[in-house]
């Protein structure tokens, strides 16, 4: 099973244009902490994002894109970074996120990642009819 776990920065939507992290202490205990997941073998991915100030966002209002540049002044929760692990259960996922040497202003989210299988066998179909795309990295 894939998770993505989400780590939710509060105050982190309103942060300047190129503002990126300073504390050392802080920077090595996460850097140990991905590296412990590494070693575990359960890691598939993890980055920092810049701030949304930095982002862009397109909705589909009557099915057509249109494009907001950050910051998003509507937005209470935004994304500072990700982790994507492939673990045995919802359990074992939660627990990787409880070790995290996050801050008092941090929340990780933990989700489970949609597999093919968990689609009905008619959208499974569709999906397997575009064979490139089943080649893509997990």
């Amino acid at each position: 099973m894939r998770f993505m776990m989400l780590m939710i920065p509060h105050g982190y939507e309103t942060a300047a244009p190129g503002t990126m992290p300073e504390d050392r202490e802080a920077m090595a205990a996460m850097m140990a902490y991905n590296e412990s997941l590494q070693k575990a073998g359960v890691l598939i991915s993890c980055d920092g994002l810049h701030p949304p100030s930095m982002g862009a966002r397109v909705s589909f209002p009557g099915r057509k894109p249109k494009v907001v540049d950050g910051p998003f002044a509507e937005v209470k929760e935004v994304l500072g970074g990700y982790w994507v692990i492939e673990v045995a259960s919802r359990a074992e996922a939660i627990e990787w996120a409880t070790r995290c040497p996050g801050g008092e202003n941090e929340v990780i989210e933990v989700r489970q990642i949609q597999e093919l299988e968990d689609y009905s066998p008619d959208l499974q179909a569709v999906a397997e009819s575009f064979p490139s795309m089943q080649t893509v990295k997990k």
